[in-house]
Order: structure tokens, then C-alpha cells, then sequence
């Protein structure tokens, strides 16, 4: 990873607890790199190799799930998209949707009648439901 990219990455990530309990943690850089790694390779996270520097990938997918806790790649993915659009690199023309869905295989109890749920109950079923909606003429969210 170049230091451009580094650059854009490093202040959207969380700062570490300075009172973490255990070793001292890997650098940030490091794990991405190794996050990087395992998803380019096509590796599992116990094979990646530790001769880098990277951590193990017990660690890497640590740090991964808490990034992503944190917003950190939906943010990332804003600011890249913007760059990209500013630059002219994009061709908002053409545009791919895809979707996926994970069956909610427990139901949700209803509400009692007469009372609102707290939350819709679209946002409470078990299961996932991921939907994307592009339009060339809106460009980048």
C-alpha cells in the first residue's frame, strides 16, 4: 500500500484504547496490509503468514470487524468515490446493482394490538437484506 492511500486511510480509523490490557498491538498499517493480503490471495486468516509483520489473522480480522464496527470502509468508500468523481475517473453512465439475501429462518414476534413496535420491523427480522440503488444521473452518495 502506498503512503497516498495510507494517508486517506489513517485518520478515519479508531484510536487505540491507551490502556489496552496485553502486548503491544500491531501497527494499524500492518494489519491492513495483512487484511489486504488475505482477501487478494484468497487465503484463510489462520495462513497468513506472519514472516510480513502482519500480526496473526486472528489479529487481522480483529482489527477488521472493528473497523468496520466503526464505519471506517463506508466512510473510506465515500471519500474515494469523491476523489474519483472530482478527478473525472468515473463513468457514471454505466452502473452494475447487485443484491443478496440471507434467509431469516426465526420469525419476529409481533406487537401487541393497538401498540407500535420501536423499530420498524424490517430493521428487527434475523437475517440480512442488502439492497443498492444507483442512478447514473445522481453520481456518487
Amino acid at each position: 500500500m502506498d503512503d497516498d492511500l495510507w494517508a486517506l486511510i489513517e485518520p478515519l480509523l479508531p484510536p487505540w484504547p491507551e490502556r489496552s490490557p496485553g502486548p503491544k498491538p500491531v501497527a494499524d498499517r500492518l494489519c491492513l496490509e495483512g487484511i489486504l493480503y488475505v482477501l487478494h490471495q484468497d487465503v484463510a486468516w489462520q495462513l497468513l503468514p506472519l514472516e510480513p509483520g502482519f500480526g496473526s489473522g486472528q489479529t487481522c480480522r480483529r482489527r477488521l470487524d472493528r473497523w468496520q464496527q466503526a464505519g471506517v470502509f463506508d466512510r473510506l468508500d465515500r471519500i474515494l468515490l469523491a476523489e474519483l468523481n472530482a478527478a473525472g475517473e468515473l463513468d457514471w453512465t454505466r452502473a452494475c446493482v447487485d443484491g443478496t439475501h440471507g434467509r431469516a429462518k426465526e420469525g419476529e414476534t409481533r406487537p401487541a394490538m393497538g401498540t407500535t413496535p420501536r423499530t420498524p420491523r424490517r430493521l428487527r427480522l434475523p437475517g440480512l437484506q442488502l439492497h443498492l440503488l444507483a442512478t447514473p444521473q445522481e453520481g456518487p452518495p
